[in-house]
């Protein structure tokens, strides 16, 4: 190594094609070692590096031939000597840990990730790259409603204390109204197979027991239980059974209007789409009822349905269920039992829900997502999204627009 020189090549200007193959063939012509590449494009303007190994008396010849063709190209070309100690030191740290900061909103500003990234910072973790990945946004924002944003951070180091940055983050996400996923990145993070969602206020937009109880006349007693149940105030079964008891009478019919009225949650169209072309298992796994679940199985060419089922004689409900009660355990053994069957590792699935009786299986699920839900669910939860529609999941696991729309 005595012998050699590193160097470091920054190349900067308008980008246009050709300007990677010219640098990279004048290091060839020298039988350059190339020791790292990095190229980003922001706005059509360039940025180059390429760290690289020379013997010592081909060094003046190589510099004078890169700063020669870059003026011939028009771009700048900067050139930083590389110490041994220094180099030694980059190759050390390429043993340390990796993660994925993914910064979620309508709108990302510069305030927004400035508090982010200085929280990276005071847990000693270095920013590697950054990319965005939401297509370019419009300087005419009059429907903001319909933008997604989404930066990726990709950091590494030695965490000090995960449980202070997530705490950090949370009340990041509180005050600046973002969402900030957390992820390792290793290679379950890109070996996703299995996805399982909760129904009501997930999939869909409402809770289909109160839309049945409106129907039933006994909706404001219905969604008084529902609430209590989601904040995780009393027990799911049993606010399960009261709520189903004050349906006794309603005609089955109601069930079929409703089933083909159900408003879809944002972003659930897209997300099952690309879900479906990644070849993604999907489940729905549900407190609700199976009759919907059904539906929506049919709908997205979901895999697996598990929900309640309502008992119905001569065309009205009994107010009774068949079967075992789908509550908050149940989903997170379903949740396992499906892995198990498609031989999928838990670190391989997604969970995705909203409340209590979701928190099980999203902190059993590799990459556990708290969508739209309750505080208490969102603070007990290592992911959730609140900004947008549920196609931001797509974002945490690194898909970018450019190849969802494709």
């Amino acid at each position: 190594m005595e012998s050699c020189n590193i160097i470091l090549l920054s190349v900067f200007g308008d980008d246009k094609p050709g300007v990677t193959a010219t640098m990279t063939g004048i290091l060839g012509k020298y039988n350059a070692e190339i020791l790292d590449i990095g190229q980003a494009d922001i706005h059509h303007f360039l940025a180059l590096g390429i760290l690289f190994k020379i013997d010592n008396d081909e060094q003046s010849p190589i510099l004078k031939d890169l700063l020669f063709k870059g003026y011939e190209i028009g771009v700048k070309v900067r050139f930083t000597p590389i110490t041994l100690e220094r180099y030694q030191q980059w190759v050390n740290r390429q043993g340390k840990s990796r993660y994925v900061v993914t910064i979620l909103g309508k709108i990302i500003t510069a305030k927004q990730l400035s508090l982010v990234s200085s929280a990276i910072a005071k847990q000693n973790l270095n920013i590697d790259s950054i990319k965005r990945l939401t297509g370019r946004p419009p300087v005419d924002r009059t429907n903001i409603e319909n933008l997604n944003s989404c930066v990726e951070l990709s950091v590494r180091g030695n965490l000090k204390s995960k449980t202070e940055l997530s705490a950090t983050f949370l009340d990041i996400s509180a005050t600046e109204g973002i969402d900030i996923s957390f992820q390792k990145d290793d290679i379950y993070r890109r070996t996703r197979r299995l996805i399982c969602f909760d129904m009501d206020s997930t999939l869909i937009k409402t809770e289909v027991i109160d839309e049945l109880a409106d129907r039933a006349g006994v909706g404001d007693k219905v969604r008084k239980i529902t609430e209590s149940a989601m904040r995780g105030e009393i027990d799911f079964k049993e606010s399960f059974k009261r709520r189903v008891a004050l349906l006794k009478g309603l005609d089955e019919n109601v069930m079929k209007n409703i089933a083909e009225n159900l408003p879809i949650m944002d972003g659930a169209e897209r997300l099952m789409k690309v879900l479906k072309k990644s070849g993604f298992k999907i489940a729905i796994l549900s407190g609700g009822f199976s009759y919907f679940g059904e539906y929506l199985k049919n709908r997205f060419g979901v895999d697996y349905v598990y929900a309640n089922n309502l008992e119905i004689k001569d065309g009205k409900l009994t107010g009774r269920y068949i079967g075992d009660i789908v509550d908050g355990k149940r989903k997170a053994e379903l949740l396992k039992l499906i892995a198990q069957v498609e031989h999928i590792e838990l670190e391989q699935v997604i969970a995705v829900g909203d409340g209590a009786n979701d928190l099980p299986m999203i902190n059993l699920a590799g990459l556990g997502i708290a969508f739209h839900a309750k505080p208490k669910v969102k603070a007990n939860a290592s992911q959730s999204i609140s900004t947008i529609g549920l196609d931001g999941i797509l974002y945490f696991l690194g898909f970018r627009d450019i190849h969802i729309e494709n």
